[in-house]
């Protein structure tokens, strides 16, 4: 038999269908808990052989699920949502949408297999995710300081006046009220919330360096074949870590890499003309991380400057030399970390 899961925050709806006639057996409402999965394992396999389960939202609400599942060496492969359209037209229940989770897994519709949660790689997502958090409440606090101070008195506006960035958010930090003042002031208010957005940002920048360093160290260690690739940094190697996963034999070649980071080329042949469009699909993060690296080499890396001169000879666009470059990079990359991952799976 094939199961299928609809999770939610605390409750996951199971299905369970007869592999060799699609046949609906059973479904059920279980708490989204580590019983609640011991629960619904127990439930599927009173059905016959589990062959596989189709679960929703392994990233998120189905990802204890899908750990507790692979510890019991049960196949999970990765449901998308459901066609909007079909689902107009079929309606939309927790049992329906698990029906369909497991339809799909039977059907091979859903053939993905989700990126693994235990690992180095997970560590470097999280790290990643707290680290961009922080970053963009470094930048709004930042923007706060310089509001502030177009509406503060003139004589705070012209002492600030003309420092950098980094300079502005020091000086702020320093500033202190009056011994004796009324908290509504206004002028000494606009000196207070100065300070007190100085000192968020100095804390941010800690956090933020303090994730740096945990990074560096992380990839240093697990990864130094992918560093050492011309072009690739700290934040590129954990975008694309992200992105591929720890467990990279899910992906069957570096084909499926270009894939799912938005580079692999679209045909647009009509006709006489036969060319390849830009792909506008797949994870944009990771192609952005790709497109940083590509330009970090037409700056200065001596072979893809030449490559590019061969091809504007040729009479290639600048758009399409890129992203014949960027399809490049990521044949190199994929390379680099079945050599990476290959090591940390055979020192574990």
């Amino acid at each position: 038999m094939v199961g299928g899961v609809d999770t939610h925050k605390l409750t996951h709806h199971a299905a369970a269908l007869e592999a060799a006639t699609g046949q609906v057996l059973g479904d059920r409402e279980f708490p989204a808990t580590a019983a609640g999965y011991a629960q619904m394992l127990k439930w599927m396999l009173a059905f016959g052989v589990l062959i596989k389960v189709g679960v929703e939202g392994t990233g998120s609400f189905g990802s204890g699920l899908q750990r507790h599942l692979e510890s019991n060496q049960v196949l999970v492969v990765e449901v998308i949502r459901p066609n909007r359209q079909d689902r107009r037209a079929r309606g939309k229940s927790d049992p329906i949408d698990a029906i369909n989770a497991a339809r799909a897994a039977l059907s091979g519709t859903a053939s993905t297999i989700p990126k693994g949660r235990e690992g180095f790689v997970e560590a470097v997502r999280l790290i990643r995710a707290t680290r961009r958090g922080a970053a963009r409440a470094r930048r709004v606090a930042i923007q706060q300081i310089h509001g502030v101070l177009w509406g503060a008195p003139e004589d705070l506006r012209e002492r600030l006046a003309g420092y950098e960035r980094a300079a502005l958010v020091a000086r702020c930090a320093t500033l202190r009220p009056p011994a004796h003042f009324a908290l509504d002031d206004p002028a000494v208010t606009a000196r207070r919330m100065l300070r007190r957005l100085a000192r968020r940002v100095q804390q941010l920048d800690e956090e933020i360096a303090e994730a740096n360093d945990e990074l560096n160290l992380i990839l240093r260690q697990h990864t130094p074949t992918l560093l050492a690739a011309i072009g690739v940094g700290t934040e590129a190697a954990g975008q694309i870590l992200t992105t591929a996963g720890e467990n990279l034999d899910r992906l069957h070649s570096e084909a499926a890499l270009a894939r799912i980071c938005g580079v692999a080329p679209i045909p647009a042949s009509s006709g006489n003309t036969v060319r390849h469009r830009l792909h506008r699909g797949g994870d944009r993060a990771a192609n952005s991380a790709i497109h940083m690296i590509v330009i970090n080499r037409l700056r200065w890396h001596a072979p893809t400057r030449a490559y590019v001169a061969k091809r504007t000879a040729e009479g290639k666009t600048k758009k399409e030399i890129i992203r014949c470059l960027k399809r490049a990079v990521v044949r190199e990359l994929y390379r680099a970390l079945q050599a990476d991952l290959e090591i940390t799976l055979d020192s574990a």
